[in-house]
Parts: structure tokens; C-alpha cells; sequence
């Protein structure tokens, strides 16, 4: 590969000269030289070395993020935020897949800080571990001791600016939704326990129910990977334990089109026999039929927030944005059936027999 050297050479300027063309100095550089320079450039083809560019400059211009998946449309959507921000302000986004493993959030902490990251997101939930935690604080603040910014998405142990959804919200309104339609037999799709995430949503859930009179045992939560799959086989090990359930939730949109799955392979109608709310509102929630009644989270926007406040000015104290959920009724959520109906409407002949009468 060509070198600065030999653009130099080429061009007949010295490295310096070439540098200041290539890597757009203020220093004045006549219009006939920086001409040579870039024919230099473009014949060698060369291309400059980002690494030794960010070792010469004092403006560091990357943005390291750290999300669970970038292939879940949940942290996909927020990395549209980020993105917009980050293109609009011309930094280079590195994004980070942990894939829920604590030890790799931690490994990828300290590599985003060996490649001098202007900020560092963490755009995943936080974690019920308090050594996880604490290890992470002490990287982070090691980090931020260097001149690095950093925030969090989601409830995190941490002191620092961070966007808060407001998922404990959002589980109330979905159980308040489903107890005014009647519901009182309601089974939980839970992501992972050991995220703040599925604690807060069903937090927020419970809260709802008891409000109602409404009581949700333990063997009506089933805990499962935040996924399609998960969400498929945490309904399954529902209904095989309480076939009476009216209504299920899931905690996040991926799992309730799992549920929905298990529920149209078991000929179970939606929301004729058992309704079903997502949370979330990823764009999928409205195009699955029946179309997905789920709590919103505004996801692109929490996105622009976090790497609004990494990339602006610092503030004297932590600043925490927590962003509003809303409920969005659309056809998965319908009144409670009746007992005695909903028995007999378990099976297809059931089901002809009463579309029949």
C-alpha cells in the first residue's frame, strides 16, 4: 500500500505539505500543490491510515457504542438515532455487539478506550451483578479521567448522564389496559432476570394488576431470551401450565410475535380467545396480523438524546432524560371472553361451531 512518503515523493512536496492537504489543515497551501498532492493521491490510490490519524490529532472523533444486538430492531431503531446525530455531526460510529455477556461489555469498555473514543453509549440494559457493576464503574471512570464522555440508555448503576425509557410506566399501562378489558387470568413473557429492563417492565405490570385486585403469581411469569424464540417457547410452557389464561404480555415486541406464533399454532384466536400486548412498538408491531397492540417507547429518539448529550457541552452534574411510553391500542387486545366460551372455543370445532351459530 502507498504511504504518505510516496504521495510526497510523487507530488514532489514534502510529508508535511502532503499531510496538510490530506488531512484538510487550515494552514495555507497554494492551489497548484494541494492540485499535485490529490493527482498523487489518486493515482497511488492511497488511503490514509485512520489509526495515525487519531494519534496526531488532540480532536478525537469517533463515538464507541455498546448495544446488546444491532440486529434486534430494538437496538436497531435506537442505533438510528445515534447515527443521525453522529452523521450530522461527521463522527464515525464503532458499534459493539456484547450479545448480553457482561465479560464482553467490560472487554469492549477498555478497547473503545484504547482507540481513544470521544464518547462511549451503552445502549443496553443494565444488570442485577453487583461485581459486573462495579468492575464496570471503575472502566468507565478510567475512561472519563482520559477526557472521555459517556451515557447510558436504560437503568444503569451508574453516575453519569443517561436516557431512562420509562419502562416501569409502560408495564402499568399495559396491565391497566388489560384489567379494564376484564382480564384477570394474565400470563408474563419475561425477558432475562437478571436485566433492570424486565425488572422495571414488570414492575410496572404488577403495580397495575394489584391496583385492580388483580393477582399474578410466580407460575404465571415464564423468563426467556428477549427474542421471537424465546417469546414462542416461554407462551408454550404458559399454556401447557395454565391453559386458562386470558391475556398474555410480553416485554418486549420480538416476544410477542413469538407468543403470537405459538398461540395461531395452537389455533388459539387473538384476541378472540386470549389477547396479547408487546411493549416496545418496533415497526413490525403494525405490520403482523392481527396488527400488535404494545406500549411505544420513542426508540430512534432516545438514540438522539444519548448522543446528543455525549457530543454537546459537559454539565456540571449528571443529567438524566427519561422518556415517556404510551399505550397503542391496534387489534391484539380485545375484552375478556367469557369463561365458559372461551373453554369451548379452544378447539377449531369449537371455534366453526360458534362462527356458525
Amino acid at each position: 500500500m502507498a504511504t504518505l512518503s510516496d504521495v510526497a515523493r510523487r507530488a514532489g512536496v514534502s510529508p508535511a505539505t502532503a499531510s496538510r492537504v490530506i488531512n484538510g489543515s487550515s494552514k495555507p497551501v497554494t492551489d497548484e500543490l494541494r492540485e499535485r498532492v490529490l493527482a498523487a493521491v489518486a493515482e497511488l490510490q492511497y488511503v490514509p491510515n485512520a489509526h495515525a490519524q487519531l494519534l496526531a490529532r488532540s480532536h478525537r472523533s469517533a463515538v464507541g457504542v455498546i448495544v446488546h444486538d444491532v440486529s434486534d430492531p430494538y437496538f436497531a431503531e435506537i442505533t438510528r438515532g445515534l447515527q443521525r446525530v453522529a452523521t450530522d455531526q461527521g463522527r464515525l460510529l464503532m458499534i459493539c455487539n456484547s450479545y448480553r455477556d457482561p465479560d464482553r461489555e467490560l472487554e469492549y469498555v477498555e478497547l473503545l478506550r484504547g482507540h481513544q473514543v470521544a464518547a462511549l453509549i451503552l445502549a443496553g440494559s443494565g444488570y442485577h451483578d453487583d461485581a459486573f457493576t462495579r468492575q464496570l464503574n471503575e472502566k468507565l471512570a478510567a475512561y472519563e479521567a482520559t477526557g472521555g464522555r459517556v451515557a447510558v440508555i436504560g437503568r444503569h448503576e451508574h453516575s453519569g448522564d443517561a436516557v431512562m425509557p420509562d419502562n416501569r410506566t409502560g408495564g402499568h399501562l399495559a396491565g391497566r389496559e388489560l384489567c379494564a378489558l376484564g382480564h384477570r387470568a394474565i400470563g408474563v413473557v419475561a425477558g432475562p432476570r437478571i436485566l433492570t429492563t424486565t425488572t422495571d417492565r414488570l414492575a410496572g405490570l404488577r403495580q397495575a394488576l394489584t391496583e385492580h385486585g388483580v393477582d399474578l403469581p410466580e407460575r404465571r411469569i415464564r423468563y426467556a431470551q428477549f427474542d421471537r424464540d424465546g417469546g414462542a417457547e416461554a407462551t408454550a410452557r404458559l399454556l401447557d401450565s395454565d391453559p386458562e389464561l386470558t391475556a398474555i404480555v410480553a416485554l418486549n415486541d420480538s416476544m410477542a410475535i413469538g407468543a403470537l406464533a405459538t398461540l395461531r399454532s395452537r389455533s388459539l384466536a387473538v384476541p378472540g380467545r386470549i389477547s396479547v400486548v408487546g411493549f416496545d412498538d418496533m415497526p413490525v408491531a403494525r405490520d403482523v396480523t392481527p396488527a400488535l397492540t404494545t406500549v411505544r417507547l420513542p426508540l430512534v429518539d432516545m438514540g438522539v438524546r444519548a448522543m446528543s448529550l455525549v457530543l454537546g457541552a459537559a454539565a456540571p452534574t449528571p443529567r438524566v432524560e427519561v422518556l415517556p411510553a404510551e399505550l397503542v391500542r391496534r387489534d391484539t387486545a380485545g375484552p375478556a371472553p367469557d369463561p365458559a366460551r372461551a373453554t369451548a372455543s379452544t378447539t377449531p370445532r369449537a371455534r366453526r361451531a360458534d362462527a356458525a351459530s
